[in-house]
């Protein structure tokens, strides 16, 4: 990673950058590198929270954003600004994926409670006003859809799958349980 800080392009330098990458000069991907790759792999590392996973994303990104330099439409918008949308939804689509949850689910119980310490503590977190206590009060296979579509981040489709029933089941027993947790809160 470069430690030259992001600094804008003016314009005609832009211009003249991504007229060398459409041209598919090496070098310019080289220049390109060291001015943009600090600032990408920061935004990527806010989102997937792990260095190797932000490393194995800017990686993919770098190779995208070389493949597909043609379709970049300088009236449509700023080089970083393309470029930093192709390394969010690359870092998105990585923690939406299959792997990513596996492995965050199968962290062992004092990686995950550090994990958790460290991640955002001036953020809201349900925990702290006991509703994972007050979900101990569920049946159980209401307690599991809850857990998994609101502490886990799941979508009610995910959660189907997960559990391997179906999605109207899902929505159900979530109802269901909803219900049953606005009674006990109140």
């Amino acid at each position: 990673m470069s430690d030259t800080p992001l600094i804008s392009l003016p314009p005609a330098a832009e211009a003249e950058l991504v007229r060398r990458l459409q041209a598919r000069d090496e070098s310019a991907m080289t220049l390109f590198y060291e001015r943009y790759s600090s600032a990408l792999y920061g935004v990527i590392f806010r989102i997937v929270k792990a260095e190797d996973e932000a490393e194995d994303v800017l990686q993919e990104a770098l190779v995208k954003i070389w493949h597909a330099f043609a379709s970049y439409d300088a009236s449509k918008g700023r080089l970083f600004t393309w470029v930093l949308n192709i390394c969010r939804n690359l870092s998105i689509d990585k923690i939406r994926s299959r792997q990513h949850r596996v492995g965050s689910r199968t962290q062992g119980l004092d990686d995950s409670l550090t994990a958790q310490r460290q991640a955002a503590p001036t953020t809201f977190r349900p925990e702290h006003i006991g509703l994972q206590e007050i979900t101990q009060k569920l049946i159980p296979e209401q307690r599991q859809i809850i857990d998994l579509l609101y502490f886990e981040g799941f979508t009610q489709s995910e959660v189907a799958e997960e559990l391997n029933i179906p999605l109207g089941t899902v929505k159900t027993r979530a109802r269901t349980a909803i219900k049953v947790l606005s009674k006990l809160i109140r």
